[in-house]
């Protein structure tokens, strides 16, 4: 799909030189960063999810078994797949 963005001058021809140096044109060499950059970002957030499951500190009647862990550890790997 095509579509038109701006983009700063001096970041264009760095994007345009390395896209020589690659052997790839420009949309390309930006779809692969822009895909790159949203993997990250999922990443991060999943990440994120699980140091929050991890981090809250049940009291000792409220610890959560090995089971509970393993559903609520899968119920937050489902949302973010």
């Amino acid at each position: 799909m095509k579509t038109a963005i701006s983009i700063a001058t001096p970041l264009l021809e760095e994007t345009d030189r390395v896209a020589r140096k690659l052997g790839l044109n420009r949309s390309r060499l930006v779809a692969l960063a822009l895909n790159d950059f949203l993997r990250q970002r999922r990443n991060r957030e999943m990440l994120e999810q699980l140091n929050s499951v991890y981090s809250e500190e049940p009291s000792a009647a409220e610890q959560p078994t090995g089971a509970q862990r393993k559903g609520k550890l899968r119920s937050v790997a489902k949302a973010s797949w």
